[in-house]
């Protein structure tokens, strides 16, 4: 489903700069949900080809930090929202309260599965949400 969810992710990510005048520099860290190892490269061709410098910021995708999918069989990892939570509040929130990080941006993902939708050769919608996160003394802005 990384496929199908990464233009839900970038349109976001966009949305989410035009919104707060930030732009990717202004984030130490910007992740994915589970976009996987296919939806991923997907997001970043899909930004550096509406010109937003991904290459200011590390961005990265849940899915890929919870699996090893060179050692596990994964395939495309797991729940895009599943695999937001655990990495922003058993990794990320951590980062933050060490000083790690400063500013974070985790974008969910998710797919809208319906089997009758599938049946009848509809597309499969991506949703994606947008939580800004920043360190105590920061401007908390989302």
């Amino acid at each position: 489903m990384g496929a199908a969810m990464a233009p839900a992710a970038v349109d976001t990510i966009q949305t989410h700069f035009e919104d707060t005048g930030r732009s990717p520099g202004d984030y130490d860290l910007i992740v994915t949900g589970d976009l996987a190892g296919v939806g991923h490269p997907i997001a970043k061709e899909l930004l550096m080809q509406d010109g937003v410098p991904m290459d200011h910021t590390v961005f990265g995708d849940c899915g890929l930090m919870v699996y090893d999918v060179q050692k596990q069989k994964v395939q495309a990892g797991g729940s895009g929202c599943g695999c937001s939570a655990v990495v922003t509040y058993g990794h990320l929130l951590k980062r933050i309260a060490k000083g790690e990080l400063k500013r974070i941006l985790v974008v969910a993902t998710g797919a809208l599965l319906s089997p009758l939708s599938f049946q009848q050769g509809e597309s499969i919608p991506g949703i994606a949400h947008a939580v800004a996160i920043a360190a105590a003394g920061k401007e908390a802005q989302a």
